[in-house]
């Protein structure tokens, strides 16, 4: 088995240089430039990193629209680049668990069944700009893709969100503790964010304004990703507040998005 494994791993990765290798289309250069305004702020040895993952991304993964919407190259290349954003200077394996991405055009309506306080089940369907299955999908609306793209400061970005919960669970529990490089740094981890999860929780209690969007009140793991949103999108006002939390997210993430020039809000 360990052979085998290790046979695996060197033709996915000979197969990933290989897709690295080949030139990275001016179309999608051209879809970067307009359409993810982060990108533009990378060190260039960052975007040649992150050209390379979008490659490998798309190459891997399946879109699919829903609803009628025709899936194009703007789209995908839109989202790949944004969810790789994540994976920038990491040890990755590019979203392993991951298979397919779908796409509304627009905010979605979930119709499963889901339960309330109270234990109760209802139906009434429920408005969504996107969700992550730990079964190997991610839903996304385009539009809501796009603003989140296009406004760099506002702390909201529904991909980034989306797969940083993909990295939350690549571990089998979606808990707002991803995969960590070292086992020392799992307690720090839990200290720091703990801290401030519980800090939010007071803050929303008592009506105070946060840097950490509210919604990651409702359980760690959603912490987890509008920790990250912020994190990406209003890193100095983060790093201001909370600079144990910005510290811990800076080295699990290995970049500086505060020091990329950001505007604080």
């Amino acid at each position: 088995m360990a052979c085998s494994s290790s046979m695996l791993g060197f033709f996915k990765e000979r197969r990933r240089s290989a897709v690295r290798g080949r030139p990275f289309p001016p179309a999608w250069e051209a879809i970067l430039a307009e359409n993810v305004p982060y990108f533009g702020k990378l060190a260039p040895e960052d975007q040649d990193e992150l050209r390379g993952l979008v490659q490998i991304f798309l190459d891997e993964k399946r879109f699919e629209g829903c609803g009628g919407l025709d899936v194009d190259d703007e789209i995908r290349v839109t989202i790949a680049a944004q969810a790789c954003i994540l994976l920038l200077n990491r040890e990755n394996d590019v979203y392993p668990d991951l298979e397919v991405v779908l796409v509304y055009s627009s905010t979605y309506v979930d119709k499963r069944p889901r339960t309330v306080e109270g234990g109760i089940v209802v139906e009434d369907g429920e408005t969504r700009l996107g969700e992550s299955w730990g079964r190997g999908m991610v839903v996304l609306a385009w539009d809501a893709v796009l603003r989140g793209a296009a406004d760099v400061r506002d702390g909201h970005n529904v991909v980034l969100h989306e797969f940083a919960h993909q990295l939350d669970t690549e571990d089998g529990a979606a808990d707002g503790a991803p995969v960590l490089e070292r086992r020392a740094a799992y307690g720090p981890w839990a200290r720091v964010l703990g801290a401030a999860y519980e800090g939010l929780l007071r803050d929303v209690a008592s009506g105070d304004r946060t840097v950490i969007d509210t919604y990651g009140a409702k359980n760690p793991a959603e912490f987890f990703a509008v920790v990250t949103e912020a994190f990406f999108e209003r890193p100095r006002a983060l790093r201001a507040k909370h600079p144990a939390l910005y510290e811990q997210m800076r080295a699990f993430y290995q970049q500086d998005p505060a020091e990329l020039g950001h505007p604080s809000r």
